[in-house]
């Protein structure tokens, strides 16, 4: 069995952003940590023998793939081929900050060049090539909102096309150059997508919206067809996301399923024959696809979280984990069903207990679901997710499984606000946040104790981001409740957050929250920062300085404050991290200090 620091230090493919497969589907690109950095590495789909793309040109690897350079040595993200294959645009992440930098590599010169240096502003991950492969179609807040730009790759600077005046997440240029499909951000947690004409369109075709029934869907991950006829995305129908398609010429929209099930990520195979999505009802996951006049198909690798699929001629590549297995390259053959691991981050088999999918009775009665991660004492710690809109399946998470593995028993719960159970769970926590879900969280104490998994003072309270805040909110509101809390790039102040974050997340915070003079006893009394008086267990509080999500400055005040109050608190600053941590050695550091503090309060 692997101890915790050499569980942390296992690599994985990075599952937040996509991959890239060339068009003549020889060679895949993707980020992935194996080195304990986040490089790109380069794999021959031919041989399977993956190698990195070296930081200079005397790093030599040995392997099927070409030999390639890479100058920079910043973080690297969301790789894109070219329409010709013959260069790949990045993202770049300088200091863990999400203030990221264009770049492109060019595979036959080997000459990396960021597209964007000594910008003061940033650019999300997401980007799209021109047909033409002169061109990047680039969501950049130059302009103090992330809006649509066209990035010339010869390095004459962005301009701006289109401002949709909400924050841009996607952008999506069709085959044949007509058109940039945008998703952006709109109301409460929804997101839009808006049509954009460029080329020998721009100035006589208006820019469209998808609608339905004369109201703009809530519509996410936009996907042309080969031939750009029409363009495939997820929308809400009713209370599930389902696969939509809009005619470009026509106009209308038709659905592909609509069953129980959020579906998402449509991918189109490279004949536009078949259709394929990632299927998601609470903690489960698999592909399905549908072949034009056939029968809809599922497959899986396993019980885990697939992620991003990709057709080839042969398959469907999709990222793939669950709890015994970090995040690798999958190709699954579509006609057997069978499945090839491409990339292999652990060689090790492993055996971590399985969670199960469990509810539980919330503090108004409303059933609640989580995961269960069983251990055999009376030791338990409620871990709490990030997101909010996200949730817990059965994916890599080695921290929750050493846990479990220890004899603790950790429940996870997917509380009001989490995405997986139908849109009205999603919405149940808007104007509330810190109210409902942490109630949520809190009844699981109840549930463990009563169930005879947990004894009175021997439950902790954990969680990330969304989640370190709603830690927060646990031990303010429920102090009786817990031994102590552990809260990782936490926010406590609604009021402070607000003004410190960017843009983006500052129209996720009013459309969640409601204004914040309008609303600002709502967004005090759901800020833990004004209740610290209320702690009676140990806080510990980690952060990294360079993030833009939850400023560290929210928990160097609460630090402070704590100390004031007599409070038994620790503060651990990662001066050179932002909100996810990027560096393995802070990152080991960081959850190393998590547990042993775990472990102090549950033992005393």
């Amino acid at each position: 069995m692997l101890n915790l620091e050499q569980l942390l230090r296992v690599p994985y493919v990075d599952s937040g952003l996509p991959y890239t497969i060339s068009p003549d589907e020889t060679r895949i690109v993707f980020s992935w940590n194996k080195t304990g950095r986040w490089e790109l590495w380069s794999m021959s789909l031919r041989g399977r023998q993956p190698e990195a793309i070296p930081r200079s040109a005397g790093d030599c690897f040995v392997g099927e793939s070409t030999l390639l350079a890479m100058t920079l040595t910043e973080s690297k993200f969301s790789p894109r081929f070219s329409p010709d294959g013959t260069k790949i645009a990045f993202a770049l992440d300088i200091d863990g900050s999400e203030s990221y930098h264009i770049a492109i590599h060019d595979l036959t010169t080997n000459i990396t060049t960021d597209l964007t240096p000594n910008i003061l502003y940033a650019h999300q991950p997401n980007m799209s090539w021109s047909p033409d492969g002169q061109l990047l179609a680039v969501l950049s807040e130059a302009k103090g909102q992330f809006a649509l730009y066209i990035l010339p790759i010869d390095g004459s600077g962005e301009h701006m096309i289109r401002n949709i005046f909400h924050p841009c997440w996607d952008a999506a240029w069709s085959p044949d150059g007509l058109w940039i499909a945008v998703e952006s951000e709109a109301a409460a947690s929804d997101r839009s997508i808006h049509v954009v004409p460029v080329g020998r369109h721009k100035g006589k075709v208006r820019t469209v919206q998808l609608m339905l029934d004369g109201k703009a869907l809530n519509a996410q991950h936009p996907a042309w067809s080969p031939d750009s006829k029409f363009l495939a995305f997820s929308a809400e129908v009713d209370q599930w996301h389902d696969i939509g398609l809009f005619n470009i010429e026509t106009q209308e929209i038709t659905w592909v399923d609509q069953s129980a099930g959020d579906k998402t990520q449509p991918t189109w195979s490279r004949s536009g024959d078949v259709i394929g999505w990632v299927e998601v009802e609470g903690a489960k996951t698999s592909f399905k696809f549908k072949e034009r006049g056939a029968e809809l198909r599922q497959i899986k690798v396993g019980d885990g979280l697939h992620s991003f699929p990709q057709f080839t001629s042969d398959g469907v590549i999709l990222l793939y984990e669950d709890v015994n297995h970090p995040t690798d390259l999958w190709k699954v053959n579509l006609e057997s069903g069978e499945a090839a691991q491409l990339t292999k981050s652990l060689d090790e088999e492993l055996n971590f207990i399985q969670p199960e999918e469990v509810w539980y009775a919330g503090r108004d009665g409303v059933q609640v679901p989580a995961l269960l991660y069983r251990g055999n004492g009376k030791d338990a710690v409620v871990n709490i997710h990030g997101g909010p809109n996200w949730h817990f399946s059965f994916l890599w998470h080695p921290l929750m499984s050493y846990m479990a593995a220890q004899g603790w028993t950790v429940l996870a719960p997917n509380y009001r606000g989490s995405t997986g159970y139908g849109k009205k769970w999603q919405n149940a926590s808007r104007y509330d946040m810190g109210g409902v879900d942490t109630d949520d969280c809190a009844a699981g104490v109840k549930y463990l104790i009563e169930n005879g998994l947990a004894e009175e003072d021997k439950v902790a309270v954990t969680g990330r981001s969304h989640g370190g805040y709603l830690t927060m909110c646990c031990l303010t509101m429920y102090p009786h409740l817990f031994a102590g809390g552990s809260a990782v790039v936490p926010f406590l102040n609604w009021i402070s957050s607000h003004k410190n974050s960017r843009e983006d997340l500052q129209h996720w915070n009013i459309e969640n929250m409601g204004d914040p003079e309008e609303n600002r006893e709502l967004w005090i009394s759901h800020s833990p920062y004004f209740f610290l008086d209320r702690v009676n267990a140990p806080v510990q509080m980690i952060c990294g300085a360079n993030d833009p999500r939850c400023p560290a400055s929210e928990s160097i005040d609460a630090n402070e404050k704590l100390k004031k109050l007599g409070k038994d608190v620790e503060l651990h600053l990662y001066e050179d991290e932002g909100h996810v941590f990027l560096k393995i050695e802070n990152v080991v550091d960081a959850e190393m200090k998590r547990v042993e503090f775990l472990e102090r309060v549950l033992k005393k």
